[in-house]
């Protein structure tokens, strides 16, 4: 008598004492709660019929008499078309925030943490219309002491070092700028930025293999989200935690910030003079003006910044994404080079 039986009447599949001995089928359903079993086995069904419903697959059952051979090379397949599905998706983004919060709950629990890990969505932050920072953890429950996640799977964003940016280009993502974005964004203590492997430009992964650490900046994190391998997150997590619960303001000595802010203001007149001179012939000399011009301007932005560090004794997270960014000197320099591509 056939196991399966077809109500055509209502459209419905009925089996009668179903029975299936399969190490693999067994442990699966071993594993989870009993609450979720009958729930998971009609899920497993629908994809099975699915995957039956391919072409390439139920062809490639066909050829396949080898039990064993059929469930590995079953699951390369499906992994196959995930990871094909994943590389062409536009919402690939969106998929690995959830993954990524998914798991860092399920850490939380296991670690026995009263962390959680939330999804911020399409919600913005302190900044006005600015959505950086994907997830918050809140650290034991507590929403004034968070850490701030942003996924990142994008091979077009580079490391952006503050030592190799060049502030007068056209502004771009990098891992710097959006670790002080999410930072400053969602008002965190920490803040983490999480790339893929398989989607990570090689200025990241040359100076970050698996976890990194930007002193001031942030956390850096390479995972591999088509093998389901998260645990640099969880490293660079329970170190940006460590450092959120225990970070003090340190002591600062304030005469040797002095003579910095001295030497910058004597450098800004050391400069002043090099462009009187220029002048006097500055048909031959408007580049070097414009130069002179970005570094004046570059000087006079760093020492007000490190001016107010003086006064105040710290910067708030605006204050380092706005150094950082440099919008303000961008903005004047248009108009100065104005003026000097005008001289005549």
């Amino acid at each position: 008598m056939s196991t399966i039986k077809l109500n055509q009447q209502l459209k419905r599949i009925e089996i009668d004492k179903f029975e299936i001995e399969n190490e693999i089928v067994f442990n699966y359903f071993n594993n989870l709660p009993a609450s979720e079993r009958d729930e998971k086995l009609f899920k497993a069904l629908y994809i099975g019929v699915l995957a039956l419903m391919e072409d390439r697959f139920s062809t490639f059952l066909a050829k396949t008499t080898n039990e064993l051979g059929t469930e590995l090379e079953s699951l390369k397949l499906i992994f196959d078309m995930k990871k094909e599905l994943f590389y062409k998706t536009a919402v690939k983004g969106v998929l690995a925030e959830e993954d990524i919060a998914d798991f860092l709950n399920s850490y939380f629990a296991e670690k026995r943490l009263k962390d959680r890990a939330l999804l911020t969505g399409n919600t913005a932050g302190i900044l006005q219309k600015n959505k950086t920072g994907d997830i918050i953890c809140e650290i034991d429950g507590k929403e004034d002491l968070k850490i701030a996640i942003e996924c990142k799977f994008d091979k077009s964003v580079r490391l952006g070092d503050i030592e190799t940016k060049e502030i007068f280009t056209r502004r771009t993502d990098t891992a710097w700028s959006q670790l002080i974005e999410a930072n400053a964004n969602r008002n965190s203590k920490v803040s983490i930025i999480v790339f893929d492997i398989s989607l990570v430009d090689n200025s990241i992964f040359k100076a970050i293999e698996n976890v990194g650490y930007i002193p001031a900046i942030g956390f850096i994190a390479i995972v591999d989200s088509q093998k389901g391998d998260y645990k640099n997150l969880a490293i660079a997590y329970l170190l940006a935690r460590d450092i959120a619960l225990n970070a003090k303001i340190p002591d600062l000595d304030l005469n040797i910030l002095m003579a910095i802010v001295k030497r910058i203001i004597k450098d800004i007149n050391e400069v002043s003079s090099i462009k009187s001179l220029v002048e006097s012939n500055i048909q031959n000399n408007k580049e070097i003006l414009k130069q002179l011009e970005k570094s004046m301007l570059l000087m006079d932005f760093n020492q007000q910044y490190l001016s107010k560090f003086l006064l105040d004794g710290t910067l708030t997270k605006q204050d380092l994404l706005n150094f950082y960014m440099g919008e303000e000197i961008k903005d004047k320099f248009k108009l100065i080079e104005k003026d000097i591509n005008e001289i005549k």
